[in-house]
């Protein structure tokens, strides 16, 4: 009876765990759409919630229950970047391949590097683990993404896509040395991913204090 229960809520944390995996991914695909300021989305305030419920998965379940959440997302993300690639703008399709491909790997890469550093870390104190890999995790999600997807050294990946807007030359974030806007745009998400795996910490410690570890294998 206690394995039976302990696996029904097992099956109940993983199904929760994808369903709001899967809505972040999927808002945040949405809402990448709106500009916030001169260098941010929307979804720039709703995409670092993946990572805290990975990392709440990880310190529930394990490892390997948090990383078939990751793959979800990722499912989830490839579907939605394929949509927005059958969608045409005013400037073309909503998604480029850059994009769709900057997108789906650095989310799988960070991710999962996220899985494996919490997974590490997992026996220090109860901040270092969410935190760490968090904000490695983070960088890491933050330079695949904006450098595959607007560097001009990778313009070989996608030709036919004009990425001289995000390589014009202007002062980083309007005060510092000049660099080019995608340089930018990278310094203000990650600005905002340090900041919410800051803020992260508290629905954390909330939802995992206390409750009883189930791991997977």
């Amino acid at each position: 009876m206690q394995e039976r229960g302990i696996s029904m809520h097992f099956s109940k944390g993983m199904t929760v765990g994808v369903l709001l995996m899967a809505t972040v991914v999927f808002v945040s695909n949405i809402l990448v759409q709106f500009l916030f300021g001169n260098w941010l989305t929307w979804g720039a305030f709703t995409y670092p919630i993946a990572f805290l419920i990975t990392d709440i998965m990880n310190r529930l379940y394990g490892a390997a229950a948090a990383r078939r959440v990751v793959f979800a997302g990722f499912l989830v993300g490839v579907s939605c970047s394929f949509v927005g690639t059958q969608i045409v703008g005013e400037f073309g399709p909503l998604v480029t391949f850059r994009i769709a491909a900057g997108s789906g790997i650095a989310f799988l890469s960070a991710q999962l590097l996220d899985v494996a550093i919490f997974d590490q870390l997992r026996q220090r104190r109860w901040w270092k683990a969410p935190l760490l890999s968090s904000l490695i995790g983070s960088t890491v999600d933050t330079v695949l993404f904006f450098t595959i997807a607007f560097s001009a050294m990778l313009v070989f990946v996608e030709s036919s896509n004009d990425v001289s807007w995000a390589n014009e030359m202007i002062p980083l974030l309007g005060v510092g040395a000049v660099a080019p806007l995608w340089v930018s745009m990278a310094v203000a998400d990650w600005g905002v991913k340090f900041s919410l795996a800051l803020i992260a910490l508290v629905p954390f410690r909330v939802v995992t204090r206390g409750v009883k570890i189930t791991r997977s294998v």
